[in-house]
């Protein structure tokens, strides 16, 4: 019981995989929307070598959890049959995919409409990776996480991250995208994101074994996503405020907010694995 910060490798996995999908997600559009201006386009391409840099981290972290880069190879073996193969293998062809189109784009070799559609496929390999992820945590003998906040929590992480990093990355770089839009977007996965802790929370009293209440794995819960909501709403804030104020974001409160928010989110992905439960003799009051 705890936490599950003993869980950090795959804390920093996923949080930092799905912060990367909603980011390249923006910054795809963004980038398609300055098809008329290639120099801005080219300029919006050196911060996002911190999109694949985070992916990088993100894949080292998997790969300390799973104790050797040879276990990692090993775990594709299995793909198609294995939900963790298909999430590595998943995960790895957007990281590959997406890397190559940065590094040829960078290079000035990618034609501009061969760039687009390699782009949609980006987008959609990294939705289809984030969807994998989920089917690993999809174990009928793990009540906690065998349902629909599992799959929706990992997806508001998308919104919640994502957009907020590819702010913070255009706004290095002196560009300001839909800023209202999205900051609109990640104050609604907040509030879904509170509605799906009220929710589970009450499913949870209702989930018991012979030995244990699954209410009882994550003594601090509710303190613990207090912590977790205040973090995200201080980052959103850090966001928003100057929307409202109608100025430019500054770059340094856009970083402070990212951090607050991955911080926030690596806390709710720390309770969710916390929550690990082997069914037995476990049964839903």
């Amino acid at each position: 019981m705890g936490s599950g910060w003993h869980e950090w490798p795959l804390v920093l996995f996923t949080v930092l995989g799905q912060c990367v999908v909603g980011a390249v997600i923006v910054m795809s559009y963004a980038w398609n929307h300055a098809s008329n201006n290639s120099e801005l386009q080219h300029k919006m391409l050196r911060p996002m070598f911190f999109i694949w840099l985070l992916m990088g981290i993100a894949f080292i972290a998997s790969v300390m959890h799973l104790g050797s880069p040879l276990r990692a190879f090993n775990s594709l073996n299995r793909i198609g049959e294995s939900a963790l193969s298909n999430e590595i293998a998943s995960g790895s062809v957007f990281f590959a995919v997406g890397g190559f189109w940065w590094l040829i784009s960078i290079l000035k070799k990618m034609p501009a409409a061969i760039g687009k559609i390699w782009l949609v496929i980006t987008v959609l390999l990294g939705v289809f990776f984030v969807a994998a992820m989920t089917r690993v945590y999809q174990i009928d003998t793990v009540p906690t996480w065998h349902n629909g906040y599992t799959t929706l929590s990992f997806f508001l992480t998308v919104l919640l991250t994502g957009p907020l990093l590819a702010v913070l990355l255009l706004r290095s770089i002196g560009y300001e995208y839909r800023s209202r839009r999205l900051a609109t977007v990640s104050v609604l996965a907040l509030f879904i994101a509170i509605a799906v802790i009220v929710l589970q929370s009450n499913e949870l009293a209702e989930i018991q074994s012979s030995v244990q209440h699954a209410s009882a794995l994550v003594p601090d819960y509710a303190s613990l996503q207090v912590w977790r909501i205040a973090l995200i709403a201080l980052g959103l804030g850090c966001w928003i405020c100057s929307l409202i104020r109608r100025t430019p974001a500054k770059t340094s409160g856009l970083l402070l907010g990212f951090i607050l928010v991955v911080v926030g989110e690596c806390i709710g992905r720390g309770i969710f694995y916390g929550l690990h439960m082997t069914a037995g003799m476990a049964v839903a009051g």
